[in-house]
Parts: structure tokens; C-alpha cells; sequence
């Protein structure tokens, strides 16, 4: 027979596995459904509300599940969509920027309930994200000029993912199971 605590430690690792599994899925489908190609570059551009799901569960659900539905999630959508060879950087740039919204808005006990540190927070991560496909495609294309035209597709995505994920958000919060 199992212990009190050993069965409550189990649900709590059951329930955890099981909500970042489910936002690994939003993130992928909001990325595969939610998408509009751009012709800005010669690669194209996605604009998408993956990042806007991305950042809601950094709100919601702080650092570390964010992290992994952004990484999981977005680098699931590049391996099967014919983005393939970017992958592995969404994975970083999206890990990275997951975790960094994720762990101002829950700094200081904040748990993702002040608008100003998550916008503060999305605001502070496009950098990063801009600076992850930056060195990436420099490298990919062996020139440093040409990724310059990646940016403002990305800074777009971003700020139409603020746009609905704090909205969103500040919604959600008022659901008595995630309080």
C-alpha cells in the first residue's frame, strides 16, 4: 500500500506530465492552424498564434512548462510543415523565450498576475528570439546581411502573440482553477 505522500507526489507528476503534454499541443496546433506565410524574404515568413500560446502558458503556468511547450510544441510544427532544417534553433529560441517569459512574470511571486511584468517580460524575450534565428540564419547562409530580413516578420508574430495573450490572459485569471 502506498503512503499518503508518495500517492499525492505521484498525482502531482501525473498532473503536471499531463498539462504540459496539453500545452505542447496548443503551441503546435496554434503554429499549424493559426499560420500566415509572409512574402517577405526569400524563405518566406510565419506569422503565427503559436507564440501567442507560448506566452500564455509562460503566464499561466510559468518557466519551465512554457519552456518545453514552446520548445516541443514549435519544433514539432517546423519538423513536420517543411521547416525542417529549423527545428533544432526553434527549439532553442523558443525553450529560451518560453523560459524567460515565464520566469519574470512568475518573479518575486508575481505567479503571471501583473499585466506590467508580462508584458514587460514578452517585451524583454523578442530580443532574444530575434537574436537565436539571427545567428542561426547568419550561419545557415554564411552572410550576415540577409537574416536582417527575417526580423520584421518576427518582431510581427510577437507583437500580434502580446496582443492576444494578454487579453487572454488577464481573462483566464479570473477562472477560479487557475487562480
Amino acid at each position: 500500500m502506498q503512503n499518503t505522500q508518495s500517492y499525492s507526489s505521484s498525482r502531482t507528476k501525473t498532473f503536471n506530465l499531463i498539462l504540459t503534454s496539453m500545452l505542447i499541443a496548443l503551441v503546435f496546433v496554434a503554429t499549424l492552424l493559426l499560420n500566415i506565410k509572409l512574402p517577405i524574404t526569400a524563405n518566406g515568413g510565419l506569422v503565427h498564434l503559436g507564440t501567442a500560446m507560448l506566452f500564455i502558458a509562460s503566464f499561466l503556468f510559468g518557466p519551465k512548462k512554457a519552456a518545453i511547450a514552446g520548445a516541443v510544441g514549435m519544433g514539432l510544427f517546423d519538423l513536420v510543415s517543411g521547416w525542417t532544417l529549423w527545428a533544432p534553433f526553434t527549439i532553442v529560441a523558443r525553450g529560451l523565450q518560453g523560459y524567460i517569459v515565464g520566469k519574470i512574470a512568475w518573479s518575486n511571486g508575481r505567479n503571471g498576475n501583473s499585466v506590467t511584468f508580462n508584458l514587460l517580460a514578452t517585451i524583454i524575450s523578442v530580443p532574444v528570439m530575434l537574436g537565436v534565428y539571427y545567428l542561426c540564419e547568419g550561419v545557415l547562409y554564411s552572410n550576415w546581411i540577409a537574416p536582417v530580413a527575417s526580423i520584421p516578420g518576427n518582431i510581427v508574430q510577437n507583437v500580434v502573440g502580446i496582443l492576444v495573450a494578454i487579453p487572454v490572459c488577464v481573462a483566464l485569471k479570473k477562472v477560479s482553477f487557475l487562480k
